[in-house]
């Protein structure tokens, strides 16, 4: 068991996980090292609410015990918030129609590119950077490495 207390953006968050190999149904799901569970409890303004997650991993308890395995969950949000929201949100991931063959994939290496190359730009955030670019074509061109324009 491990136990993390957060305070920040008006609000407190106690976060408690229970490691258990129990809930990997003692080898029958292959992979399946550990479950977990874990409580977050979240105080705003006064306010108290409790959320329950079970999750399952691959990694052994020699690998993540309670304390890491709590620690990885946390560290997941900035991937979360940095990338898959960018690809979904800026990007239009979730939106796009396109299911069949190799193209998804395809698309989803372009998306991981653009949002690279998104981070070189000197900007606040990204949909500003994508503005940006639109409008300064040269220097668009130079972020892909393709010489300015005559």
């Amino acid at each position: 068991m491990a136990t993390s207390v957060d305070k920040g953006h008006g609000r407190i968050e106690k976060r408690t996980l229970h490691t258990t190999t129990i809930l990997t149904a003692e080898g029958k799901w292959k992979g399946a090292k550990q479950g977990f569970h874990v409580t977050r409890e979240r105080t705003v303004k006064g306010k108290k609410t409790i959320e329950d997650v079970y999750g399952i991993t691959s990694l052994s308890i020699q690998q993540a015990n309670a304390a890491t395995r709590l620690s990885i969950l946390r560290d997941h949000w900035p991937i979360e918030n940095g990338l898959h929201w960018v690809r979904d949100e800026t990007l239009g991931e979730d939106r796009c129609r396109v299911r069949m063959g190799a193209a998804p994939h395809v698309l989803a290496a372009i998306r991981n590119a653009v949002v690279h190359l998104l981070a070189d730009v000197d900007t606040e955030n990204r949909p500003e950077a994508i503005e940006w670019l639109q409008i300064h074509h040269d220097e668009a061109r130079a972020l892909i490495g393709i010489p300015q324009s005559e």
